[in-house]
């Protein structure tokens, strides 16, 4: 199994292949899933004091909190898949 590394801003990087979701975080359930997150230890901000736009879950309970769009980190994920499967020298 490779290891994935996706950029979730500000030179933050995160493994892809553990990622569950990147959702918005305006929702009731996304803001109660990040508290509970903050109460129990397992919430990373890697948002540098910017708005929170991006929430990332993972496998192992982790919740990420990023200052780029979901659809930004979604694009991020599989533009990386796509240069995994080209060939060296392809464009």
């Amino acid at each position: 199994m490779d290891i994935k590394l996706i950029n979730i801003g500000f030179g933050n990087i995160v493994s892809a292949n553990r990622i569950i979701a990147i959702v918005s975080p305006e929702s009731a359930p996304i803001k109660r899933i990040v508290q509970e997150a903050r109460e129990s230890q397992r919430l990373i901000d890697a948002t540098y004091g910017r708005r929170t736009r991006a929430v990332v879950i993972t496998d192992s309970d982790h919740v990420i909190l990023s200052a780029v769009q979901p659809e930004t980190v979604a694009h991020r994920m599989i533009e990386n898949d796509d240069a995994e499967g080209k060939k060296v020298g392809e464009r």
